[in-house]
């Protein structure tokens, strides 16, 4: 899993009625590009994760296309 800075972060819910949470990379911790990563939540709140299988890393330049 590769991400960049405003990227968006999906972690996909795991249970019947779970909505998926998205946030924002603000920071790549990691060495090129790897996790783990500061992200903005949607209610602004600030964490460091490192992403599992239930995420995908949706590129900024994806929605451009």
């Amino acid at each position: 899993m590769h991400a960049s800075v405003g990227d968006q972060l999906v972690q996909h819910g795991r249970v019947v009625g779970q909505h998926d949470q998205i946030s924002e990379v603000v920071e790549v911790i990691g060495t090129e590009g790897n996790p783990p990563y500061r992200v903005r939540l949607e209610n602004g709140h600030e964490a460091v994760i490192s992403p599992g299988p239930d995420c995908q890393v949706r590129h900024r330049d994806e929605g451009h296309r």
